[in-house]
């Protein structure tokens, strides 16, 4: 009998089984380690803050939540979503270029540690809700700094983004920074994301540390706040290759040490998200069909780019396959290249080109690994109607539905046919089940 993927101790086809698929499944204990050998680690002043971003299911942050993570979030959603998983507001950030009055009213009122201001009106809106509170909001200042990233697969400042507040712009305008209704307590700078360079994370860790201390001192707030941001990468391509957790936290280690030592009063934060969630998330999928097309071999299976965009080479110049399995058949040898594509009416809809695996057959299972950061919610997962995937939590090697599969009815439930438009005909497809009532 051929072997067949376990994820925390369940047989992937027991998975499939149960909840269907297309699936998201995540491994507990490979979330947990991931998460507590960084932690042993790590300088003990460093605090682990997770990317909502990364992975926003309620389930994820709690689980993360209960092994020490504190949270980064940039929606109300997010916000609302860190607290049912118990982050305490004192454990919260919250970062993103455009906050509407809302969010910003939700920090306010939910005492987050710091609303991360990334724009002089920002700062201004933020003064005006606190001072309708008879409050002082806590803010760090996102900064756009003047140096540049070294080592980042995409680059998130030290050039013109949308995002922060220029350097120079903070230091030709300190009065903008002062107000009785905002307490200026930080800064927070993020470089970039998918380093894979230890030696370039240390750098841009010592230039944060250097421009927090300098905008700190010419601008005249206390700083209690340090959000180096994070951006550690994980491999998924050929020729790339995992972070050497020993390596990266030797060199590392000093440098915060240093900076602690002269600022024992600052609190200093590393956000990660696709570092702790992606080696964790498998997304599976089953072949419906197998065929040829014009001396070409594709597998056509129910999940695809609509639900798994970052697959596919969302935000790469290059399309590139994730690492991908026959995961029902791990012990048979590759008979070739195949194409894995979904079922959407696209030529794009391809997850894999020219993936060796054994012969597929209708039923087996084909896996995308790697897949516990950006999934679902960073797809366009109405395309085609389709919605959410199932999400499964395998936790004590138990299977927990941490999400439940999206029907027709949860697709079309938004959307409204005005009176006028309301069909003759009495017969009316149900959304369940798809047959006329």
């Amino acid at each position: 009998m051929s072997s067949e993927l376990r994820i925390g101790g369940v047989a992937v086809s027991e998975l499939a089984d149960a909840f269907g698929t297309p699936l998201f499944a995540y491994d507990g204990d490979v979330l947990t380690a991931q998460f507590r050998d960084l932690r042993d680690s790590l300088h003990p002043a460093l605090e682990i803050f997770f990317s909502l971003k990364s992975n926003p299911n309620v389930a994820i942050c709690a689980l993360l939540r209960s092994l020490g993570a504190r949270a980064e979030v940039s929606s109300l959603a997010e916000l609302i979503t860190a607290r049912r998983a118990g982050v305490p507001p004192a454990d919260i950030v919250f970062p993103g270029p455009g906050k509407d009055v809302t969010e910003l009213a939700a920090c306010l009122d939910q005492r987050v540690h710091a609303i991360i201001c990334e724009s002089l009106d920002e700062l201004r809106l933020v003064d005006f809700l606190a001072r309708e509170r008879g409050r002082v909001a806590r803010v760090a200042l996102r900064v756009n700094p003047s140096f540049t990233v070294t080592g980042s697969k995409l680059t998130m400042g030290g050039r013109s983004r949308q995002f922060g507040i220029d350097e120079r712009t903070l230091l030709d305008a300190p009065e903008a920074v002062r107000s009785a209704h905002v307490h200026v307590v930080g800064v927070h700078i993020y470089m970039g994301t998918r380093i894979l360079d230890e030696p370039a994370i240390v750098r841009n860790t010592e230039h944060i540390f250097e421009t927090a201390d300098r905008l700190a001192r010419v601008l005249g707030f206390p700083l209690e706040l340090v959000d180096i941001g994070g951006g550690l990468g994980v491999a998924y391509f050929d020729g790339e290759r995992d972070l050497d957790r020993q390596v990266l936290t030797d060199a590392l280690n000093p440098v915060v040490d240093r900076f602690a030592a002269t600022h024992p009063r600052t609190r200093l934060v590393m956000e990660l998200g696709r570092y702790l969630t992606a080696p964790a998330g498998t997304y599976i999928t089953r072949v419906r069909y197998v065929k040829s097309s014009m001396g070409e071999r594709y597998a056509v299976v129910d999940g695809g780019t609509h639900q798994h965009m970052a697959a596919v080479g969302l935000g790469s110049f290059v399309k590139r396959n994730f690492p991908m399995r026959l995961l029902n058949r791990l012990d048979e040898e590759p008979d070739g290249a195949w194409h894995v594509a979904g079922p959407l009416c696209t030529p794009n809809d391809v997850l894999g080109k020219a993936v060796p695996m054994p012969a597929p057959r209708a039923g087996d299972l084909v896996g995308v690994l790697r897949s516990g950061a950006y999934g679902p919610t960073a797809s366009p997962v109405l395309f085609l109607g389709h919605g959410y995937p199932a999400e499964v939590l395998v936790h004590g090697g138990r299977a927990h539905l941490v999400r439940a599969r999206d029907g027709a009815g949860d697709v079309l439930r938004g959307q409204l046919l005005p009176e006028f438009l309301q069909p003759d005909d009495d017969s009316v497809m149900s959304e369940r089940t798809g047959v006329s009532q």
